[in-house]
């Protein structure tokens, strides 16, 4: 006899909980149409968003710098300044900012880059004590994988470098398609509201329009413009703190840091890595290497835990999970310009949600 039909009819019956049959079918088929809908819009928005990176990136980043620097616009409007006037001089400061970040960068990159084959012997000479784990490593591989080659380890640093600088290196047109919107941006910021504003008719609507203006306008000037103050005062302790350990180039690690520090994880990350690459081949031991990246691991984790948002406050405290998503989307589709805007998009869109679907009152779900 077969004992298999009877030991499965004895298995215990799957768990469904209370289960309720759905009133309307219909209903639920027109939400699931809705949803399918609404996900195809956000699959070809996404395409399209990727397909015009090149025009939309520079655009979306004037606005957003535009929106920040909108009160300012406002304020010398006020005491009589012209907007053109105060246009030109706000991307005047904007590029004397850019030119002075550049020149503080470009001489040490000039210098490192004339000795990458020095520094690349140097920084293989100082890893060697991870040969024997590499070696266990290659040896369990052949192990597994025995058709496959053995490759010695490398580090091919002008190969990581290029992508690097061929990534973060803007093109001329996009530099010209920033600046260009900026300026009209501030120029006509004033008759951009107002054209928002009356493209509804009902008064409710123009009211919430001039709300998520304000707010929204609010807020990322509030953001950036504290984030931009915790920035540079973070450059000036990380360059003591580098100066101190004895780095080179201090002052241009200490600028570079606090650039960094604007793409939220990101950055960090990866000053972390190349103070531990220019601590390889500075100092002869590995263990002093990792000072400069344990001090500045220390100065970003307090600022980042306590500075910032005792300094912010609860109002734009923004959570973990989703800041990390939203950079992680933006950064994959913008690349780290995408990062630095990825904060300040969450911001936008967190304003619109808070207008056009405010919070009501909490409802106890079953459970």
């Amino acid at each position: 006899m077969d004992a298999r039909p009877a030991a499965a009819d004895r298995r215990a019956p799957m768990i469904a909980g209370e289960p309720k049959p759905i009133e309307n079918v219909g209903t639920f088929w027109r939400v699931a149409a809705q949803v399918s809908t609404i996900g195809i819009f956000l699959l070809l928005f996404g395409v399209m968003l990727d397909l015009a990176r090149a025009v939309l990136l520079p655009i979306v980043s004037a606005f957003v710098i535009g929106t920040m620097l909108g009160p300012v616009s406002t304020r010398a409007e006020r005491h009589g300044v012209p907007p053109w006037l105060s246009a030109t001089v706000l991307i005047m400061v904007i590029l004397g900012a850019f030119n002075a970040v550049i020149i503080l960068l470009s001489a040490p990159i000039v210098e490192w880059a004339g000795r990458l084959p020095e520094l690349s012997a140097s920084i293989k000479a100082k890893l060697h004590v991870f040969d024997r784990p590499w070696d266990a490593f290659q040896d369990l591989r052949r192990a597994v994988l025995p058709a496959g080659g053995t490759e010695p380890l490398k580090v091919d640093v002008i190969g990581f470098v290029q992508p690097v600088l061929g990534t973060l290196t803007p093109a001329i047109g996009q530099l010209l398609i920033f600046f260009g919107t900026l300026f009209f941006f501030l120029y006509g910021r004033a008759r951009i509201r107002r054209v928002l504003v009356v493209f509804f008719d009902d008064r409710e609507a123009r009211l919430r329009t001039i709300r998520i203006l304000n707010d929204t306008e609010n807020n990322l000037t509030r953001y950036l413009g504290t984030v931009t103050l915790i920035n540079i005062g973070l450059a000036i302790v990380c360059t003591i703190a580098y100066w101190a350990v004895g780095m080179p180039n201090a002052i241009a690690l200490g600028v570079l840091a606090g650039v960094l520090n604007f793409i939220p994880y990101i950055g960090p990350l990866m000053m972390e890595v190349i103070l531990f690459a220019v601590g390889l081949v500075t100092f002869p031991t590995l263990t002093y290497a990792l000072v400069a990246p344990a001090v500045h691991f220390g100065l970003t984790t307090f600022e980042g835990h306590f500075i910032t948002p005792g300094v912010i406050g609860r109002s734009l405290t923004l959570n973990p999970l989703t800041v990390f998503l939203t950079l992680v989307f933006w950064t994959w589709l913008w690349g780290p310009v995408g990062a630095f805007l990825s904060v300040p998009l969450l911001i936008v869109g967190k304003v619109a949600m808070a207008h056009l679907f405010p919070k009501e009152e909490a409802t106890t779900l079953p459970g």
